[in-house]
């Protein structure tokens, strides 16, 4: 897999810390859907919105570019 092109305030990310925080996003993920942020309203809101997020991320990584170099 191609890692996507991330951009942090204007620094360009290098293979490495995309992959580093690709991976951490998924693992994100597969805390939410095993554990969730708690039992109460606010916690089931938050674990969705989170993953809407997370599957909108994963969208836009889908989609990126191979970059050169």
């Amino acid at each position: 897999m191609d890692e996507p092109i991330i951009v942090i305030n204007g620094h360009r990310l290098h293979t490495g810390q995309a992959m580093t925080v690709r991976v951490a996003l998924q693992t994100f993920a597969i805390d939410l859907q095993r554990d969730g942020l708690g039992d109460d309203e606010h916690g089931r809101r938050m674990t969705q919105h989170y993953l809407a997020a997370i599957e909108a991320i994963n969208s836009m990584i889908a989609d990126t570019p191979v970059a050169a170099g």
